[in-house]
């Protein structure tokens, strides 16, 4: 009987191995892997009977995961913003972005959300300052381009964020 508890235990961590490993992928394609992360926890948590990890943890994780969230979506305003855009532009760039992965999603396999939410974020930015802004198209151009590089480097943090939460993990498993 222990020999096949041992079994069960190696193959229960090859499987959270598996799903970080996918939760990072997610989070290079700008999507949910940081909430798989606090969620593959959460269930070593629960399945150890409450012995490996543990609220703290766990407290840490989530709070982690809405700070990527938070920088992934301010990101693209912010870039548009640094490169000329208005800051009134916020929420027409985050909706951008969302209709931008919603509609990529289909059209480029794989990494459809990350190509339609940074085209998303450049279109809506754009056609925000020269419509409702009446700038220049140049000037619409350069604030599309900076919401595109700053929803890059939101996807770089939320990345980012998401390794905090695996030394944040390891720390406490050996801790």
């Amino acid at each position: 009987m222990e020999y096949m508890e041992g079994i069960l235990h190696v193959l229960g961590w090859i499987a959270f191995g598996l799903v970080v490993i996918v939760a990072i992928a997610l989070n290079s394609l700008g999507l949910f892997g940081n909430w798989l992360i606090l969620g593959a926890v959460a269930a070593v948590w629960l399945l150890t009977g409450f012995e490996q990890f543990g609220l703290i943890t766990l407290g840490i994780l989530l709070a982690l995961a809405i700070v990527g969230e938070v920088l992934e979506a301010v990101a693209a305003s912010y870039g548009a913003t640094v490169f000329g855009g208005s800051k009134k532009a916020f929420l027409y760039i985050a909706a951008g972005c969302i209709l931008g992965a919603i509609g990529g999603t289909p059209l480029f396999p794989i990494v459809g959300s990350l190509i339609g939410a940074l085209i998303g974020g450049f279109a809506a930015a754009t056609l925000y300052e020269y419509i409702v802004e009446e700038r220049h198209a140049r000037e619409s151009v350069w604030a599309g381009i900076g919401a595109a590089l700053g929803k890059a480097g939101g996807i770089f943090a939320k990345l980012f964020v998401g390794f905090v939460m695996l030394a944040v993990t390891a720390f406490s498993y050996f801790y």
